[in-house]
């Protein structure tokens, strides 16, 4: 028996006494974007979701392949009604046994999906205000970079946003550079120079980063580079966005006192939905 919400109940399922994704955040995931029954940049995800895995000693499946995982994600959302515009994850997680020391480096996974309004990027919200957060810092190492069910600092960053009225936070590293925000990559606009901070940094390996990257560098004059983004650099710059696959782009309009305008995220919103429609 174990007491589950406070409710004594039989131990039928090994949800909270073995799962090793509950009790040591011994899992890696992806957030995945369906649009009419396509899901986005696959290659881009399924390539990183194996990286994690390797990264983190997981026994890959013979069975994993890039169709596979394609076939079961977009079998559910079929079965959901949901193929026309979706939110999928697929979180994959060390068999149970063991404490830190696994028994086995087998894995299970787990596919939800859920349906969204709308199929391309827009600009919902026009007022979006940012600041630091300096509780925590995130480390500069292998494992910032990939998606692990360890996002503890991201819930405490997201409810000291709420609390202070905030939209989101910038995180920093562990040499007080600005890498990321809670849900996605930044980039900051100076003049004809987009800057973002590169993976060295300890910032997600995120797969929308890589696609802006790909796009702002088709722009006539238009220079991309990867370096360390400080808190005072922020001052200085024209335009802030954030990016991630379902939101696409955020632009940021406030940082502390300083204002900043949406034109350069409003043409990468265009591209990036002209992108998807051609694709």
């Amino acid at each position: 028996m174990i007491n589950y919400n406070g409710a004594i109940v039989s131990d039928d399922t090994n949800l909270l006494t073995q799962n090793r994704a509950f009790l040591f955040g011994d899992a890696v995931f992806e957030t995945l974007k369906i649009v009419n029954s396509k899901i986005l940049f696959l290659e881009d995800h399924y390539f990183r979701l194996m990286a994690s895995m390797r990264i983190v000693r997981m026994e890959i499946p013979m069975n994993f392949t890039m169709e596979f995982l394609e076939e079961q994600i977009l079998t559910l959302a079929k079965a959901n009604k949901t193929e026309n515009a979706a939110r999928a994850r697929i979180t994959v997680y060390r068999n149970d046994g063991g404490y830190y020391l696994p028994k086995t480096n087998t894995v299970s996974f787990l596919i939800t999906v859920e349906s969204l309004e709308n199929k391309l990027n827009s600009i919902i919200q026009k007022e979006y205000i940012v600041d630091l957060y300096t509780d925590f810092y995130v480390a500069k190492q292998l494992l910032s970079s990939i998606k692990t069910t360890n996002k503890l600092l991201n819930i405490t960053a997201s409810i000291y946003a709420s609390e202070n009225g905030l939209d989101n936070c910038l995180l920093l590293n562990d040499s007080k550079n600005v890498i990321e925000a809670l849900q996605g990559n930044l980039f900051m606009l100076k003049g004809n120079v987009l800057v973002t901070p590169p993976i060295s940094e300890g910032c997600l390996n995120g797969i929308m980063r890589k696609q802006i990257i790909s796009l702002a560098k088709t722009i006539e004059n238009m220079e991309v580079v990867e370096e360390a983004i400080s808190p005072f650099d922020l001052q200085k710059a024209d335009e802030l966005f954030i990016t991630n696959v379902i939101k696409g782009i955020q632009p940021i309009t406030r940082y502390r006192k300083k204002e900043f305008s949406i034109h350069f995220s409003e043409l990468m919103i265009k591209k990036m939905n002209d992108f998807i429609n051609q694709d």
